[in-house]
């Protein structure tokens, strides 16, 4: 790949996940101490982008892959989510924020497989070159984590704002990025194909279906860091806690380069319990932090096994399911992954997290012991039966 075109790609990335960063990392803090959302609302305020996941394969699947030129839905995409996140910014009510930024996440979670899309098409050498290109998405979520605390955003509508720019920079940007015409025209389309459902006929397999449902179970603690990490640093005191819990992102590319180390050492399985092990660890240490308030070196290493937490589940689970899956549905099984994961697991979980997060409010402060306490047994008891369950018949 020609550098001006990795340049032009790196930008696309960075403002990608630049105007994600910008209102995720911190919503749950402006919904409980601004708008003073119930638990779970909030809680379905964040599984809006689980929804997008499951909705957003009909817009890539079938505008994209079949009529027109990727740059252009995307510009497209970026453009409407600008409008709505400066919407959303409006808005103080459930009943109004909620279907508004809905309508948002759709078209912000079907940008993620058209920036994947548009970058492996340009590419020579995908393998080398498309984790390149995405080391980005870290700088640009680090950056906009950096400009949410320097701006002392962290509870205000104009989180919103700052995304809303991002996305209109990136709309605007999008309309020069190389074109990249649509490859189905001509292709049949349907929902299986969309959904990943051919690949259901991997659930045969048991080991792939002990991973399949051990993916969307540890989708249902986790979801707890994203709803309620912000709001148990603000309810701590600590200051600029968005530029602080972008320490994960400087550990998700610490980890993403010792992956492809530690695979031949532990292999598939030992990958993926260590990944579980760091979400029950990473809850286990908020817990105690909150009765050892001094030992702040807990609440940091917390945040900082999150490039372990993320890369040896997320990124471990897609090579796995690539290698597992035949090629002719290879594709369709990282559509299902997606599925199982990123929409119904992370849904559930989010809704699970703000249903926990309400139980265990006391006045205008939660109880953070109970809360953490939860998804670390959640994470533990998985841990176990993943062990007992997948089979790893052969490492890479």
């Amino acid at each position: 790949m020609q550098p001006l075109l990795f340049l032009r790609l790196w930008i696309m990335v960075f403002l990608h996940y630049f105007v994600w960063s910008a209102w995720y990392v911190t919503m749950g803090t402006y919904l409980d101490k601004t708008l003073h959302f119930e638990g779970g609302q909030i809680g379905l305020a964040y599984g809006s982008t689980a929804v997008g996941a499951l909705v957003s394969p009909f817009i890539v699947g079938i505008l994209a892959d079949r009529f027109f030129a990727t740059q252009r839905i995307l510009a497209c995409l970026h453009l409407a989510g600008a409008g709505l996140l400066y919407l959303v910014s409006t808005l103080d009510s459930f009943g109004q924020f909620y279907p508004a930024l809905l309508a948002y996440t759709v078209t912000y979670m079907a940008g993620h497989g058209l920036t994947n899309a548009l970058t492996l098409h340009h590419s020579k050498n995908p393998a080398k070159e498309f984790p390149l290109v995405m080391v980005m998405a870290s700088v640009g979520w680090i950056a906009a984590g950096l400009v949410v605390s320097w701006l002392k955003l962290e509870n205000s509508a104009s989180m919103f704002h700052l995304a809303a720019g991002g996305a209109l920079v990136m709309g605007l940007y999008s309309l020069t990025l190389p074109h990249t015409p649509p490859k189905g025209a001509n292709a049949p389309v349907s929902l299986g194909t969309l959904l990943g459902l051919d690949a259901l006929k991997l659930m045969r397999d048991r080991s792939f279906a002990t991973f399949m449902i051990c993916s969307f179970l540890i989708c249902v603690p986790l979801s707890f860091y994203f709803s309620w990490m912000n709001v148990f640093m603000t309810e701590l005191k600590i200051e600029n806690s968005a530029a602080k819990m972008t320490l994960g992102q400087v550990s998700d590319v610490v980890f993403l380069v010792l992956l492809p180390l530690l695979l031949p050492r532990l292999g598939v399985k030992g990958v993926l319990l260590v990944g579980i092990a760091a979400w029950a660890v990473r809850f286990g240490l908020f817990s105690a932090f909150v009765s050892n308030s001094d030992a702040l070196w807990m609440l940091f290493v917390g945040i900082c096994v999150h490039g372990m937490c993320y890369d040896f589940i997320f990124v471990m689970g897609r090579m796995y399911v690539d290698k597992h899956a035949g090629e002719d549905i290879r594709a369709a099984a990282q559509g299902l992954h997606g599925v199982v994961t990123l929409g119904a697991g992370m849904f559930i979980g989010s809704w699970l997290s703000g249903i926990v997060g309400e139980h265990y409010k006391r006045g205008d402060t939660h109880s953070w012991q109970e809360i953490w306490l939860i998804p670390a047994v959640m994470s533990a008891v998985l841990i176990v039966v993943f062990a007992l369950l997948f089979n790893e018949r052969d490492r890479p």
